[in-house]
């Protein structure tokens, strides 16, 4: 049987409106309530009793859970930055977009498991998109090697940071400070790393290390070396030969390169 895939954006909005209620303010408490509890406390029941009103009210807005996750969704697409690529550079606009989703990520870790499960079609990320799109399209990059790009550096991000936002969720369990908790779990490390003594001086050289200084180092050179990548690919790409044509005195397509 085919699956019938809906969303919140491409069907008529509900006309009926609830007294003393509306869309922005049940998502403002789905968010307050996602970021206090994680996605598994998100209820219809427990978010009307949070807005002071029952379930029912909160369905004369959204059909139901799926279309409230596709909302809250959104919202949070609407805190990334993406710099005019044409009044900064490319770097500089991709950067500040890097910075921006992994300062969201922390605020909002329940996203990372919405990101590919709910349907990020809302105005905000199709904004968002766009304008990503166009950094990587001012940068010099063509076609299908745009969306790459992007999506390139929104998996380095996701991926940097997810392990990030788990090791936050131990400082919580815990109540451990990260070098407090990096301390307390040492002594494990250099047991397991026993047998491998070159691995085991490593981890001995990173016992003092701040942790928080070390991963924003981590975050910021990973970042530097893909836009370094990205960056050769297209100057490799500007400085390759044109293509024979066919009629020699036709003019040349463009090649791209950096703008």
């Amino acid at each position: 049987m085919k699956q019938h895939f809906s969303s919140v954006w491409t069907r008529e909005p509900r006309t009926a409106k609830s007294p003393g209620l509306d869309r922005a303010q049940i998502v403002r408490e789905a968010m307050a309530l996602l970021d206090a509890e994680g996605l598994d406390a998100l209820s219809m029941r427990r978010l009307g009793a949070r807005l002071g009103s029952g379930a029912t009210s909160i369905y004369w807005h959204v059909a139901n859970k799926d279309e409230l996750l596709e909302l809250v969704l959104d919202e949070v697409y609407g805190e990334l930055t993406v710099l005019d690529a044409r009044e900064t550079t490319w770097r500089d606009s991709a950067s500040s977009f890097a910075y921006s989703m992994r300062q969201m990520l922390f605020s909002h870790p329940w996203v990372i498991n919405l990101v590919g499960t709910v349907p990020g079609i809302g105005p905000n990320a199709i904004l968002l998109m766009t304008r990503l799109v166009a950094t990587f399209g001012h940068a010099g990059f063509r076609d299908l090697d745009q969306d790459y790009a992007a999506s390139t550096l929104m998996a380095y991000v996701a991926g940097v940071t997810m392990p990030e936002i788990s090791w936050r969720t131990m400082m919580g369990r815990t109540g451990l400070g990260s070098n407090e908790l990096n301390a307390a779990l040492h002594p494990l490390v250099e047991k397991a790393a026993a047998g491998h003594p070159e691995l085991a001086a490593r981890y001995a050289e990173f016992r003092e290390i701040d942790v928080e200084t070390t991963r924003a180092l981590n975050f910021e050179f990973g970042l530097t070396c893909l836009l370094d990548g990205l960056e050769a690919r297209l100057n490799r790409a500007a400085s390759a030969p044109a293509p024979a044509s066919a009629d020699p005195g036709a003019t040349p397509p463009p090649r791209p390169g950096l703008q």
